[in-house]
């Protein structure tokens, strides 16, 4: 045993053995040999040359997979570097200079076979054991930090993740300081090799689950602490934890069975960490948990955490997917369900959380139609409308909800699934609703004014013009007796409705709209125009102005004969082409041809009989 166990500091009485050893084995063990005396002797460049070796067993290992000879050479090859390390007769200070370049140069093996990964873990384990952790911790982080470029990095992350949760268990003192600066490189890492990831790699999950050993590892520091600083150690576990799920939602959302059994073990740390499923719906959690960084102007730290918010949404919507979640997370759904159905504010800030998932481009449609229930839980029609007070100002609200607006009609113009776009529509119909007239107004104009979308655009003036008959027109009903109590009674922004069919027919990057990609938009516009003038002159009202002379005037000569002229020149150009497109797009312009000129006699009516 001696023999053997000396056998690297010896390698000529390796020579009997020649004959079966491989000759890669044989010329490692020579190197092994040559780091022992030259960094005894204090030259350390024989470091680089081993790592340089060893480096090129690992790319010829990766670059020919399918070969059993080289993946022979690879578990030869570590295993020996293993019994290397294991010799009692190494000095300390040969371990610390290969310590600095061997966790980076193992882990690069870690894909080629569960046994590549299994000694690589071994030899991290064995430097983390013989040198100080506090040497080893930043040591994994730039090993960690230098994946960029290698192929399935993923794999080669995976030892050197594991190796840190154990290194944060071995170090003694400045706990937080030491978590906090590992943390930022593990999630930045984690963030950009989740993009190779497939949703049913296996790796992927294995990966998640090392990360959920990091959580473990922190949470076990802060048994060790109190006061001040075991507060910030448990908002940097909670934000740890809210990046992780964000990122496992991210990539494996779709396989929602698969996932359940890590987002419930990620979901376990909430109540450590004083996360609730309300607070994390309202983002008050979330805003109480990264002020102190944020007042620390802890910038870096911040930028590690981009899918933070995201997190904190999509944790209530795995909580609303799984009753086992929820009870993992020591959360009710239903109870905050009920409480935010009976709180707009905490609705409006709901509403605005709820945007980080519908807008993310890359989160899966499964969780989005998940998400978008949710959403109708917690806008149910007729408690929600009991609950709105019309006298509450939401403009600190206004980005948010007009942004989750925005969002949710991404949902509807680009899901595939017919059910998600109907509830989407729906949904977008609730949070509308649930603004207080006097501020819908603005919202609407955003929406209508940065759309890019034709149909979209034509939905918006659709609910426009609903809200016009429920909210205002309604009233004017009422008979000529009661015009001053209508007039009264009239919400705000009817008098400004004229303005978002004027966004169509007079763009602001110029007019008139061009046919035939604005068609439903300028159908829809022309619908709500006629809609306006004819229900005003039934009821003998003047609420949007539509009936005065000036604006009668505008209408015919600025909007309604250049959009004629538009339209007939199209139909007269396109008449006898017989082209499938070019007939399609005559045939789009009919209904819009009948409306406009049934909108045209009106007007001229109007100028020639005026009430």
């Amino acid at each position: 045993m001696a023999t053997e166990t000396s056998e690297p500091h010896e390698p000529s009485s390796s020579s009997s053995s020649s004959t079966t050893k491989n000759p890669l084995v044989l010329h490692l063990l020579e190197k092994l040999s040559s780091c022992s005396t030259l960094i005894a002797s204090g030259d350390e460049k024989s470091v680089a040359e081993l790592v340089d070796f060893i480096d090129s067993v690992s790319d010829s290992a990766v670059s020919n997979h399918g070969d059993s000879d080289e993946q022979g050479n690879a578990v030869e090859v570590l295993s020996e570097t293993h019994k290397f390390l294991l010799s009692p007769l190494l000095d300390q200070a040969v371990i610390d200079a290969l310590s600095f370049e061997l966790p980076k140069a193992v882990s690069k093996f870690a894909g080629l076979s569960n046994e590549c990964l299994r000694i690589a873990d071994s030899i991290i384990d064995f430097f983390i054991e013989n040198c100080s952790p506090r040497d080893m911790l930043p040591i994994l982080c730039e090993a960690l930090d230098s994946w960029n470029g290698m192929v399935h990095a993923y794999d080669y992350v995976a030892p050197l993740l594991s190796g840190i949760s154990k290194v944060l268990l071995a170090i003694q003192r400045r706990h937080f300081e030491q978590v906090k600066v590992a943390v930022p490189v593990i999630l930045n890492v984690l963030k950009a090799v989740c993009s190779e990831f497939s949703a049913r790699d296996t790796e992927c999950m294995n990966l998640f689950i090392r990360a959920l050993g990091i959580a473990d590892s922190i949470r076990a520091i802060c048994a060790k602490l109190e006061g001040r600083v075991l507060e910030k150690l448990r908002d940097v576990l909670g934000s740890y934890i809210l990046q992780i799920m964000a990122l496992l939602s991210l990539v494996s959302g779709c396989e929602i069975p698969r996932c359940l059994p890590l987002v419930s073990r990620l979901s376990e740390f909430f109540p450590f960490c004083g996360l609730s499923y309300l607070g994390l719906i309202t983002g008050s959690d979330v805003d109480e948990m990264t002020r102190t960084f944020v007042a620390e102007e802890e910038d870096d730290y911040m930028r590690c955490l981009s899918y933070i918010k995201h997190g904190a949404a999509i944790s209530v919507i795995w909580g609303h997917i799984s009753v086992n979640v929820a009870r993992a997370a020591g959360g009710d759904v239903s109870a905050v369900k009920d409480e935010i159905l009976s709180n707009q504010t905490e609705r409006w800030q709901a509403v605005g959380m709820l945007k980080h998932i519908f807008s993310f481009v890359d989160f899966p449609w499964e969780l989005k139609k998940h998400a978008i229930d949710f959403l109708l839980c917690i806008t149910d029609g007729n408690i929600a409308r009991n609950c709105i007070d019309e006298d509450t100002d939401c403009s600190i609200y206004m980005p948010n909800l007009y942004a989750a607006l925005q969002a949710i009609t991404m949902v509807i113009m680009y899901t595939p699934d017919t059910v998600l776009r109907k509830n989407a529509f729906e949904a977008l119909k609730r949070v509308l609703a649930d603004i207080p007239t006097s501020q819908r107004f603005e919202i609407f104009q955003a929406l209508i004014t940065n759309s890019m979308s034709s149909p979209m655009t034509a939905l918006l003036l659709d609910l426009v013009r609903s809200d016009l008959y429920k909210e205002g027109f309604q009233r004017t009903a009422t008979g000529k007796d009661e015009e001053k109590q209508a007039n009264k009674t009239a919400p705000l922004w009817v008098a400004r409705a004229l303005e978002l069919v004027e966004l169509v027919f007079r763009p602001p990057k110029g007019g008139p709209p061009s046919f035939p990609e604005h068609g439903d938009a300028v159908l829809a516009a022309l619908n709500l125009y006629r809609f306006i003038l004819m229900t005003e002159s039934a009821g003998k009202t003047n609420y949007t102005g539509v009936l005065s002379k000036k604006n009668l005037e505008k209408a015919f000569n600025e909007w309604l004969l250049p959009l004629r002229a538009l339209v007939a020149g199209i139909m007269a150009e396109n008449k006898d082409d017989h082209d499938p497109l070019v007939m399609d797009t005559v045939c789009s312009l009919n209904p819009i041809e009948l409306v406009l000129y049934r909108c045209i006699e009106l007007v001229e009516d109007k100028l020639k009989h005026p009430a």
